[in-house]
């Protein structure tokens, strides 16, 4: 993105999360936004496996994350997907389905 945008602020904000793992969740997030700035995928179905693998990136998290006493909940499946949404449409993927970005989630 051509800002530097704060991911997962609402998990930032929120004692609930643990701080090294909201970290860790921003730099997968962060990575997602480089690889399709440096290889933009040329249509949706390519845009999705690269978000796809991100997602999977975030199931393995999950596990720390209950390893922490926390989890990705229902605010934290928000913040996410809304921040994996806004990387698509800077990235011009203006028609990409939310609920499609983040289809491989298990939380």
């Amino acid at each position: 993105m051509a800002d530097d945008p704060i991911y997962l602020e609402g998990m930032v904000r929120d004692s609930y999360f643990p701080p090294h793992l909201v970290a860790k969740g921003q730099a997968i997030l962060r990575a997602l936004d480089a690889r399709i700035a440096e290889d933009r995928p040329a249509d949706l179905p390519a845009l999705y496996a690269l978000t796809h693998a991100a997602t999977e990136e975030f199931n393995d998290l999950n596990e720390e994350f209950w390893a922490a006493d926390s989890e990705i909940e229902t605010v934290a499946r928000d913040v996410i997907g809304m921040d994996i949404f806004r990387i698509a449409r800077a990235h011009g993927f203006t028609d990409a389905d939310i609920e499609e970005l983040i289809a491989p989630r298990d939380w």
